[in-house]
C-alpha cells in the first residue's frame, strides 16, 4: 500500500513592516484609498472596469489601513498610561 506523507506545518509567520508611517501618513494613505475605490466602483457600475477583482483588493487594502491605524492609536494609548 502507498503511505502517506504528511508534512508538518511551519507555524503562519506575519509581516514585518518595512517602514513606519504616522497615523497621518496612513489616514492620508486611507482617503486616497477610498477615493479610488469609490471611482472603481462607479466604473465598474458602468461597465468600463476591465478587471473587477481590483474592487476585493482596494477593500481589502481599506481594511488593512483601518487595522494599522487602530493598533498605532492603541499603542499610543498604551504608552500615555
Amino acid at each position: 500500500m502507498a503511505e502517506k506523507k504528511t508534512a508538518a506545518k511551519a507555524p503562519k509567520q506575519t509581516k514585518k513592516a518595512t517602514e513606519v508611517k504616522t497615523v497621518e501618513q496612513l489616514q492620508a494613505d486611507l482617503v486616497k484609498l477610498q477615493a479610488e475605490h469609490l471611482e472603481s466602483r462607479k466604473s465598474h457600475r458602468a461597465g468600463d472596469l476591465v478587471n473587477p477583482h481590483v474592487l476585493t483588493v482596494q477593500r481589502k487594502g481599506i481594511a488593512r489601513l483601518h487595522t494599522a491605524i487602530r493598533s498605532t492609536q492603541a499603542a499610543a494609548v498604551k504608552e500615555e498610561k
